[in-house]
This record gives C-alpha cells, structure tokens and sequence, in this order.
C-alpha cells in the first residue's frame, strides 16, 4: 500500500467532510417548509412529523453504522467512505422529487442507510493519529462538520427563494462533487494486512453495542456519549420551529443563525479543542463541555429576544469538546484493525439518540407551546428536559474517571488487547 502523509490524508478527509456537511447544511433551512409541504398542513402542525421525519433516518443509521464500520475494517476504510458518499447523494434526489411525505421519509431512510460516511471517516482519523494528537484530530473533524454548516445553511437559505426543493438538488450535487473527489485522491488509510476477518454477529448494533462490555469501568463512557448527543438533539430537532414561531424568523435568517453556529464550533473544535485538552487533559475538558451544557441548554429555555440565540451561540460551541475528547480516551484502548468498529458503536449510539430524541423533544414542543399558551416556559420546556439530562451526565462522567488520568488510559494496545481476550 502506498505510504500515507498524515498532514495530506488528514486535509484530503476533512475536505470530505466539510463536502459533506455543506449537503447536509443546505437542506435544513427548507426542511420544515418541505414537510408541511408534503404532509399538506401549515407550518406548526408541521412540527408534528419533524421528528419522526428525523428519525427515521436515524434508525436506519443505527443499524447500518456497525455494519460499514466492519466492513471498513475488512475492506478499507476508501471503498466504504466513497459508498457513503455516493448513496446520499442519490437519496437527496429521492427527496428532491419526492411527491408526498412517504417519500419523504423513504429518502431520509436511505440517507440514513448510506449516512455512515462520518464513521468511515472517523476510523480513517484514528488509523492515521497518533496519542498525543488523537483529540486534536478528532475535534477537526467536528471543525470541518462546523464549516460545512458555515457554508450549507446560507446557501440553503439563499436557495429558498427558489422553493423548498431547490436545496436538495444542490446537496446531490455537492454530495456527487465529493464522491468524485474521493475517487480521485483519498488513499486507503487501513493495510491490507491489518485487516481483521468480517463477523456478521459484530456487524449488527445490537452485537456491536455488545461489544461495550469489553471496557470494564470505561463501558460507562459510551453512556456518557449516548446522553450528551441525547441533549443536542434537543437544539438540532426544535432550533428551526423554535425561532419561526418564537421570534418570527424567515427561512432565510435561520440558515444565517446556523451559519453562525458552523463558525462558532468550528473555531472551538478547529483551534481551541487540542489546545484545551493539551492543558487540562481528556477527562476534564469533556467534564467542562457537559457542565456548560447544562446552563446553556437552561439559556435557549428562558431567552425572550432573537438576538440573545446569537449570544449563546458561542458558548454553546464550547460543549461540542465532549464528542472528541470521548472518542480519544476509547480509541487508544483498540488496535487499528477495530477502529472502524469503534466507530461503528459510538455512530450507533448516536444515531440512537437521534432515534430516541427529535421525536421526544418535539413532543415536548408542540404539547407544552400548545397547553402553556403565551408562555416562554411552554416553548422552553425540551431545553429544561435537556438540561436536566446533561446534570444526570455530568455526574455521570465525573464518577466514571474518578481516579483516571489521560496518560493511565492511553495503554500498549496488544497488552491491553490480551487482558481483553483473558476476561
């Protein structure tokens, strides 16, 4: 196999990623538009099926993601990210022409099933890392997720001038520029030689989640992972109703306010994640990201004016350090051959949190807006149930590395695989 420059491979995957996230960015401005759209209801009743609509493309990633992160791990981690890529290309034209909102939801399926690109390339990341930058790489990853959101979101709501459709086609188009990138200059990251043998009781998420049980007190981590991401989707699922019908914003200020988003966590997981971490260490900068979270989320609850969604942009970003710092104190337990499968358990969990979450926190939404009339709790009340949800994490994590240090957890992978074997 040809040798890899780590610098060159790790600008070639986040190009790829940012690629990718301008597609996802451009269509969420027009979603709620093209769901009521499709479902023939005004835009509040939409909010009924949005999180369903989400959800299904996070069931089907919840059982797929285990499945590509092992066949990464059989076959190469380029095949299956450029796979990936090409499948949710197809699925924005599913949804481009989609005539009603079972098409609708048939197309966020298949995004769902080929939307594993983010494992794909997370693997690529830890193949190619070392230690001491694990963090730092992994937080790039959240940086070029966080300029695809820069860019997406104000094409998307320039777009919109054109009809909630037109986002779409421009996402397949994109989605389609970045398979042809890929094709032409991404390198396999995985010898063939460190490749392990494909195992279908591995490659479902009920076997991969199995698979948690191997890290002893760590095993906890993973819980830790499943309910911060459970939190963010409480943003994710009710920002775009929550500032139309709470501020009166226009499509095209929402794209502009997620632009906002994109710069802000792309500055904070770009620049000051490895930084962070380099000074305070893995564990104590995922216990700051979860215990900002829990005031912030209590913010976006209480907040009478748009302009305060602006203010607590920033601080916001700063949870989106927890995600990376996770995933480096896990990824240096595996060898390089379960990387992909490692990823494939920590995608699975967060798909199920986007399973379990759009649709909770939009029952939360639509029930107390609707039963707290005139109220800013009423509106408020998901980001109270999420904050809540972050304290719970936030001592979760804390007992989980009392007396743990980021050099203990960093151990000699075929010692530490052989202990594994033993129990």
């Amino acid at each position: 196999m040809q040798v890899i420059n780590p610098k060159s491979a790790i600008i070639f995957i986040l190009i790829t990623i940012c690629l990718d996230s301008i597609g996802l960015g451009i269509i969420i401005p027009s979603f709620p538009a093209l769901i009521s759209e499709t479902a023939h209801v005004p835009l509040g009743e939409a909010s009924k099926y949005f999180g369903w609509v989400l959800g299904a493309y996070a069931l089907m990633q919840f059982v797929f993601s285990p499945l590509i992160g092992n066949l990464s791990d059989r076959y190469g981690r380029r095949p299956i990210l450029l796979l990936s890529v090409l499948g949710m290309g197809l699925d924005y034209l599913v949804m481009y022409f989609a005539p009603n909102l079972f098409w609708l939801v048939l197309g966020r399926a298949i995004s769902g099933i080929f939307g594993a690109s983010f494992t794909s390339a997370s693997a690529y990341i830890a193949d190619i890392s070392t230690a001491e930058n694990r963090a730092q790489n992994f937080g790039m990853i959240g940086a070029a997720f966080g300029i695809g959101f820069v860019i997406g979101p104000a094409i998307g709501g320039l777009l919109s001038d054109f009809g909630s459709r037109m986002p779409f086609l421009v996402a397949s188009l994109f989605s389609m520029a970045n398979f042809i990138y890929g094709l032409i200059v991404l390198k396999e990251s995985l010898p063939k030689e460190d490749r392990r043998k494909f195992e279908i009781k591995r490659a479902n998420p009920f076997g991969a989640l199995k698979q948690i049980k191997r890290f002893e007190k760590l095993k906890y981590l993973f819980l830790v992972t499943f309910l911060a991401i459970l939190t963010t989707m409480c943003v994710h699922a009710t920002w775009n109703f929550y500032s139309m019908e709470k501020f009166g914003w226009t499509i095209k200020e929402v794209g502009i306010s997620l632009a906002v988003v994109g710069v802000c966590f792309g500055v904070v997981q770009g620049v000051l994640t490895g930084k962070i971490v380099a000074k305070f260490g893995q564990k104590n900068a995922a216990k700051f990201g979860l215990f900002l979270s829990v005031f912030v989320l209590l913010g976006m609850g209480l907040i009478t004016q748009g302009w305060m969604m602006y203010a607590i942009i920033f601080p916001y970003a700063f949870t989106g350090i927890v995600d990376p710092a996770i995933r480096s104190i896990v990824s240096g337990q595996v060898r390089s051959n379960e990387q992909g499968e490692l990823q494939g358990i920590f995608t699975s969990l967060m798909s199920l949190a986007e399973i379990i979450g759009p649709p909770l926190f939009m029952w939360f939404y639509y029930h107390f807006k609707s039963s707290v009339p005139n109220s800013n709790i009423g509106m408020g009340t998901p980001f109270f149930v999420a904050s809540f949800i972050s304290i719970i994490t936030y001592f979760l994590i804390t007992w989980t590395l009392k007396g743990y240090c980021a050099d203990e957890l960093i151990v000699d992978e075929e010692k530490h695989f052989d202990e594994l074997l033993k129990n």
